[in-house]
């Protein structure tokens, strides 16, 4: 059997010589998302396997075509999990596309970003060369830390070959609240209960309900659940639901915006929302423009992104100029050569 990982050296060199783009993917769940998708499909899939995971050390490191599934439920078996909760958008979703892509859960405002919990990848960059960034440790000061700036850059960088995540132990009682209450009163209520010691791990506002998940000991949880109140449900097809967007607010939307902002901003009126994170997401139904998005977010301290659509969008963000010259220097930096997901993120590069 061929070496993977020599093959993607000849077609990455290959493509450098005839400067023909390059399109890495792993099943495509995430394809959905971006301002285009030229270039070859370099698939990641027969590049697959745990490469080491240790329970007692929280390190998990495994290939970037390894299936989601079996990563979750290889902790699983651990009493283990990924914290930031991520959405796999597909039932064959693989680990390079769940670090590529940087997209995280409903547990993201207590636990943290994708990026948080990558402690190293091993990449090959537009020469083909083999690299190491980071390591296996939360405290690694080997260099720049280029493991976390290519989490979220959708294979536009480089194609990530095995990445490094730190795991933590899977909580021992978990519940979920339902309190029916309007917008402005969900967002009062997510921001005052983030300011006290509770042990929140989800919460969402979508209708006329606020849902709110709480995660940990079982006597914390407990308390929590008098304190908050409301009615117990069973949450997990809830959060699955919303983390997967097959949730009808998702399902019924011909677009979907995301917008990023101070968590106690006041209801926006741009259409039907769905609040996460204790007011700091905002996804927004409808098919409003890019500039009235972005300035609604921009007031707020935030940005906005179209995140779905039934066609390609000529752009996905609004950026100040200066963060896009930045991001130029950096495809410049590590990709001198373009062939990596040209045009996915921006329209110009």
């Amino acid at each position: 059997m061929s070496d993977p990982i020599q093959q993607f050296q000849e077609t990455i060199r290959s493509a450098a010589a005839g400067k023909t783009a390059l399109r890495i993917r792993g099943s495509g769940s995430k394809d959905f998302y971006g301002v285009s998708l030229d270039g070859e499909v370099l698939d990641t899939r027969d590049y697959s396997g745990v490469v080491e995971y240790d329970p007692t050390e929280l390190v998990f490191t495994a290939r970037a075509g390894t299936p989601l599934r079996e990563v979750e439920a290889t902790l699983a078996e651990n009493g283990q999990m990924l914290p930031f909760e991520p959405p796999h958008f597909g039932p064959d979703a693989t680990f390079g596309g769940c670090i590529g892509s940087g997209f995280s859960g409903p547990r993201r405002a207590y636990m943290g970003a994708t990026r948080d919990f990558v402690l190293g990848v091993r990449s090959l960059n537009s020469a083909g060369e083999d690299l190491q960034f980071g390591g296996q440790v939360m405290k690694n000061v080997a260099g720049y830390d280029v493991s976390r700036l290519m989490t979220g850059s959708f294979g536009t960088l480089g194609l990530m070959l095995d990445m490094s995540v730190k795991v933590l132990p899977i909580p021992e009682d978990e519940q979920t609240l339902r309190l029916e209450m309007n917008e402005a009163a969900a967002i009062e209520a997510m921001n005052r209960w983030a300011g006290q010691p509770l042990p929140l791990s989800a919460t969402c506002f979508v209708g006329k309900s606020l849902y709110v998940r709480v995660s940990g000991a079982a006597s914390a949880v407990a308390a929590a659940r008098k304190q908050l109140g409301g009615e117990t449900i069973d949450g997990a097809p809830f959060w699955h639901s919303v983390r997967e967007q097959t949730h009808p607010f998702f399902t019924d939307a011909r677009s979907v915006w995301r917008l990023s902002m101070k968590s106690t901003t006041a209801p926006l009126a741009l259409g039907p929302t769905l609040i996460e994170w204790n007011g700091s997401l905002r996804w927004i139904s409808g098919n409003g423009e890019l500039d009235r998005m972005h300035a609604a977010a921009s007031k707020a301290g935030g940005y906005a992104t179209r995140f779905r659509s039934e066609t390609r969008p000529a752009a996905i963000q609004e950026l100040p100029p200066a963060m896009v010259t930045l991001h130029k220097k950096i495809k410049q930096a590590l990709d001198p050569e373009g062939i990596f997901g040209p045009r996915r993120i921006h329209a110009e590069f």
